[in-house]
């Protein structure tokens, strides 16, 4: 189903996924730091090998899990975004009647 102008019928739609694009930058810095803070948090990573081991081990568990929450941020945020652009914001422009709507519910 392609989308169509309500005012003109015209096929020719930009999509222009605003809120989409910021809510998942909000949700993947958050998550990144979400991520950090509970590892930084805990202090148990690399317990094993002396204060370099604890060191390495910590460095690299908040890498990873600042990364793995990132992801999760946002695939949430974008979810969320595209949720608003889509019944919230008219986000949708036709490209021949500049007519700018939202998608029915």
């Amino acid at each position: 189903m392609s989308l169509q102008c309500p005012r003109c019928h015209s096929s020719q739609i930009a999509s222009l996924k605003t809120a989409l694009k910021i809510t998942a930058v909000v949700g993947a810095v958050g998550g990144v730091a979400r991520g950090v803070r509970a590892v930084l948090a805990g202090g148990q990573a690399g317990a094993i090998g002396g204060p370099i081991g604890i060191t390495i081990g910590s460095v690299s568990a908040a890498i990873l899990s600042g990364l793995a929450e990132g992801v999760r941020g946002c695939v949430l945020g974008a979810q969320f975004g595209e949720t608003l652009d889509r019944h919230v914001f008219a986000n949708n422009l036709c490209l021949l009647c500049n007519h700018r709507f939202n998608l029915p519910s």
